[in-house]
């Protein structure tokens, strides 16, 4: 029993330490989602979780409520970022998820709008490797905890046993439990706080998916059954000058084999490929035609 004692103990003191960099996002829903002071002075939330991004306050463990002010967001990673200014809360210990294993026990934690610390504990059921969302946003890992999320906890962080924040909780498909990677959040951090952005690649084209003729892959020694095929170029774009025409069929990319659109954009969502000159293999009046691109930087949308 004193062992038990001992663990359950261990577990509460985490819970404490973890919980002092965990706030409640009030953002005019009428459950607040939570957020993790990710380092000094930002504060890191579910992004689907909000209804605004102005007039945000945000709860602290001692009850006070401060205001915060937007610095952008990221919907295909479900990430928000907003700085908190001249208050002193302890900032999150963030540690590195490529250490989890399946069978891992970890806690979510979540803070309500009256500032009262809340948990829940799991194991860790699925890791996989990186993912694209449905948002097409890329994921570093898809890590899900089994753990059952009550309305608050997104946005939250998910921790190990030693108090390290592992990752931001969110949810998927039906409400399941998923948790962004800790590298995935750095990387959008470092985005969103330098330029209020995300950066992604662009090659100005429009493009279908298109199965490919099992003789024209047996001439050519082609690996994927699939292709994309360019419907529209964008005059003066990175494919226009790169030499890409309409009924051109990409079929590599960097060296990466790309099957249908999806392929394409997700290498496109590195965005330390922008300005880096790629090769493209693309097949031309059946023959397999080698070109050089300059990958550009996609226009920024208006929210």
């Amino acid at each position: 029993m004193s062992s038990l004692l001992a663990l359950s103990n261990s577990f509460a003191d985490t819970v404490e330490q973890a919980g002092s960099a965990v706030v409640a996002v009030n953002a005019g829903t009428r459950i607040s989602p939570s957020g993790i002071h990710w380092r000094h002075g930002i504060i890191v939330t579910s992004d689907e979780s909000l209804q605004r991004y102005d007039e945000i306050a945000v709860t602290l463990s001692d009850g006070r409520s401060v205001p915060v002010t937007f610095l952008g967001h990221d919907p295909s990673t479900d990430i928000a970022v907003f700085q908190l200014q001249s208050v002193e809360i302890p900032v999150a210990k963030i540690g590195d998820a490529t250490t989890l294993k399946v069978g891992h026990l970890v806690l979510g934690l979540a803070r309500s709008r009256e500032g009262d610390l809340r948990a829940a504990m799991g194991a860790i059921s699925v890791i996989t490797g990186a993912w694209q969302s449905m948002s097409g946003g890329k994921i570093d890992q898809f890590i899900r905890p089994d753990i059952n999320f009550y309305p608050g906890f997104a946005g939250g962080p998910l921790v190990d046993v030693s108090g390290d924040v592992v990752g931001m909780n969110t949810s998927g498909r039906r409400g399941t439990a998923l948790t962004i990677p800790t590298a995935t959040v750095n990387r959008v951090v470092e985005q969103l706080v330098a330029k209020g952005r995300i950066s992604r690649g662009y090659l100005g084209l429009g493009m279908q998916s298109v199965r490919l003729p099992e003789n024209l892959r047996t001439t050519l020694n082609l690996t994927s059954a699939g292709g994309v095929i360019v419907v529209n170029v964008e005059p003066s774009g990175p494919a226009d000058n790169g030499g890409v025409l309409l009924g051109d069929v990409l079929v590599t990319f960097d060296g990466v084999n790309v099957s249908d659109t999806g392929d394409v954009l997700a290498l496109l969502n590195n965005s330390d490929r922008i300005g880096k000159n790629v090769k493209v293999q693309v097949v031309r009046g059946g023959v397999l035609v080698e070109l050089a691109l300059t990958v550009g930087e996609r226009p920024t949308k208006q929210d």
